[in-house]
């Protein structure tokens, strides 16, 4: 089966590895991943809760964005959808935590990244 150009309109769990990861939408949505669950401490540290959440807030981040790049090119705007989206996100976002996480670092970890 062919890999999607972009995300899908409804959640999936797998919406990411959906994608095609030649595009830049998928790049830039794995960057995000990568970003938040390094601020939460690591990929390795979340919990299964943790890791679903933050599919989540990449997913409505997204659909965020193209209804805001709706709004700015005149396009049919659902502003009860966006405030509804934005609501959750927030949610998610006060529920992983707003501040970054120190993440767990060993000998190897350091010997490691050195040897790079």
């Amino acid at each position: 089966m062919a890999k999607q150009q972009t995300p899908p309109q409804q959640y999936t769990p797998d919406w990411l590895a959906s994608l095609d990861g030649r595009t830049s939408v998928r790049q830039v949505l794995n960057r995000r991943h990568s970003d938040l669950c390094a601020d939460l401490g690591g990929f390795a540290v979340l919990s299964y809760q943790q890791r679903a959440l933050v599919d989540r807030a990449i997913f409505l981040q997204y659909h965020l964005e193209i209804e805001e790049q709706k709004l700015a090119t005149g396009g049919e705007f659902d502003s009860g959808r966006w405030v509804q989206a934005c609501n959750s996100l927030s949610g998610i976002f006060k529920t992983l935590g707003l501040k970054r996480q120190a993440r767990e670092v060993t000998m190897a970890d350091i010997v490691g990244s050195a040897a790079k």
